[in-house]
């Protein structure tokens, strides 16, 4: 029979439409302005107390909270509150009342009913230029790279008179230059030999103190240059892993200056994770335990992270550290706790199978390095008045996590026991297979950013959208009647698929996304036209209203596909080579072609299927 769908068509439409209105649904729910407390590391709770400390100092400053909610298993907590603008004032009040052992964050805590959350549904990301975001301005500790680039070379120089037997005595740096002594002018010549022939990155000076010969190393300016360098570079790609690791959609990430990396995450989701994970620099040292009858100037004592445990003699010397990591994941070892798989490079294997094949037998530790932000209240006068300014440094803290006898050579490919938990094993993992930092970074500045087009010209964009899908609409009922009220509906439920799509998927929605939205909707009912037209037609040329349906839908359906299947080319095109805006439009508008190719097609003729199939018309308004 014409124009008849089977019930299997009707029940397949009614259920997408079905969820369509629900996952779109949790875009009615507006976020609330927020300030998200956690702990500096993965281990540390925020228990109910914290969060009712942070509340009345809020309170107490005049600021409205709405309500309070703790995660599970202390992971966190949210003060939800009532302004917006009261935001940045919140979030200094909360620092300053529980102190520097907390991450503070701005946020915005969603709205949604839980039993939508619980079906996964959630609102839509909006970009930067639509709901704004946090700002982040990071600044890199050039120093602590320096040193850190001469405590490796200083390694390497010693392994290498050692190698060479050439006794030598530790002196402490001076000034940024490595210092070795040596009992006579005759070996500290050799040992210069050997020094230049491999490294020429100092400059070497000699001199003679407390009847020691001293052999100065300096690094070199082109080689102090290339390491600050290499170090804003490293953290630029470390920060933009990191960034992509957590999910966060349409993320800016880019140099500013000499020493500067800025972050912009739009829709300020979760920025206390963002915030702890972006800045933390964890690294791991492998060493070997020290043999009991080994002088005090070539070994260093290190605590272990467990309580109660007494500290170890380690070697000064490193066998490998964190950057030569080229892959980890978390998992659980045989008795179910947490571990850290790790994969060496090259050289990095070549390292750890030397050092430990000649030392079967021997413990050897790992050592868990964090550089931990803290910040000092000093007063200062700005602007002519005195004030309390918050002045960021590190601190420095190694600690032995794992301390296990060498039972046989290892290689490229082992694992890192002795964590504290699920949370610091994936968190580890992240930060390894992210890429370590070349040096520590703490946040200069951190605020929220407003849309960048302003509020206004947003609400005229989505009434300017609001109005030709008005106008679209009345035009086509005018000109086709009952049946433009049809395409009306289903350009409705076109809307409804699009929203549902983009937030099942976690799109972005910019201003040139809404640009996408609105083409859709003239794709959508330019579909319809055709198909309208093509059944007129028919009834021109004498065919009957049956007949005339079925072949309007039929030899129209060609058309649509070349048509739409154009467009959809070019969409995907702009979204591999464009980038931020260009994509957003791109998204919207691909996204919009196949929600309005299924709305056009099936859910119109479905409701004409319903209403004419099967009857006999002599007459069509149409």
């Amino acid at each position: 029979m014409l124009n008849k769908f089977p019930i299997w068509k009707y029940l397949l439409i009614v259920a997408v439409l079905a969820v369509g209105f629900l996952y779109s649904a949790p875009n009615l729910y507006p976020d609330d302005p927020a300030i998200q407390i956690t702990g500096n590391s993965t281990a540390q709770q925020i228990t109910q107390a914290n969060l009712d400390l942070a509340s009345a100092a809020l309170k107490e400053a005049g600021i409205e909270v709405k309500g309070l909610e703790l995660a599970a298993q202390g992971k966190g907590g949210l003060l939800r509150l009532v302004e917006k603008k009261d935001q940045l004032p919140a979030k200094d009040i909360v620092r300053k009342a529980l102190g520097g052992d907390f991450v503070v964050a701005l946020n915005l805590a969603q709205t949604t009913p839980q039993w939508l959350r619980n079906v996964g549904a959630s609102p839509m990301k909006l970009g930067l230029d639509l709901s704004g975001g946090v700002h982040f301005l990071l600044e890199v500790d050039m120093e602590k790279a320096l040193d850190a680039r001469r405590k490796v070379y200083e390694g390497e120089v010693k392994s290498l008179l050692r190698k060479e037997r050439v006794r030598y005595r530790s002196l402490p740096e001076l000034n940024g230059a490595i210092q070795l002594g040596f009992s006579d002018e005759a070996t500290l010549e050799k040992a210069q030999r050997l020094i230049t022939a491999d490294y020429r990155d100092f400059d070497i000076t000699s001199l003679e103190r407390d009847g020691l010969q001293v052999l100065r190393l300096a690094l070199n300016q082109a080689k102090v240059a290339e390491i600050r360098e290499y170090s804003i570079k490293q953290n630029l790609t470390t920060v933009r892993n990191r960034v992509n690791e957590l999910g966060v959609a349409e993320p800016l990430v880019q140099r500013q200056g000499a020493n500067r990396i800025v972050v912009e995450l739009p829709g300020v989701q979760d920025t206390a994770e963002a915030k702890r994970i972006l800045g933390k620099t964890a690294n791991l040292e492998f060493r070997l335990e020290a043999a009991a009858d080994a002088s005090r100037a070539s070994t260093e004592s290190f605590d272990f992270r467990e309580p109660g445990r007494p500290p170890v003699q380690l070697e000064r010397d490193l066998i490998i550290t964190g950057d030569q990591v080229t892959d980890a994941s978390a998992s659980f070892d045989e008795n179910g706790r947490p571990q850290v798989n790790i994969r060496l490079d090259n050289h990095g294997g070549d390292l750890m199978n030397r050092a430990t094949r000649s030392n079967v037998g021997r413990s050897m530790a790992v050592i868990f390095i964090e550089q931990k932000p803290v910040s000092k209240l000093v007063r200062k006068v700005v602007d002519g008045v005195e004030q309390e300014v918050s002045v960021p440094s590190f601190t420095e803290e190694k600690k032995i996590i794992s301390l296990a006898t060498i039972q046989s050579p290892l290689g490229s490919q082992f694992r890192i026991t002795g964590l504290n938990g699920q949370g610091e094993s994936s968190e580890l993992a992240l930060l390894l297979r992210a890429g370590g930092l070349a040096a520590p970074m703490y946040f200069a500045e951190e605020r929220t950013i407003g849309p960048s087009l302003g509020a206004d010209n947003i609400a005229k964009g989505v009434t300017a959208a609001l109005w030709g899908m008005l106008f679209v609409s009345l035009f086509i009922i005018a000109i086709y009647r009952f049946f433009g009220v049809l395409a009306t509906i289903a350009l409705a439920f076109n809307m409804v698929l699009l929203l549902a799509l983009m937030s099942l998927l976690n799109a972005t929605l910019t201003l040139p996304g809404i640009a996408g939205i609105v083409l859709t909707m003239g794709m959508a009912v330019d579909a319809n036209v055709l198909i309208f037209s093509r059944i007129r037609e028919e009834i021109a040329n004498g065919m009957s209203v049956q007949r005339a349906m079925h072949e309007g839908f039929d030899r129209a359906f060609s058309a649509i596909i070349d048509a739409n299947l154009t467009t959809l080319l070019v969409g995907g095109i702009l979204f591999a080579m464009g980038t931020g805006p260009v994509k957003g439009f791109a998204v919207t508008l691909s996204l919009g072609i196949l929600t309005s190719m299924f709305t056009a097609i099936w859910v119109t003729r479905a409701m004409v299927n319903l209403i004419f199939g099967g009857r006999d018309f002599k007459k069509l308004w149409i």
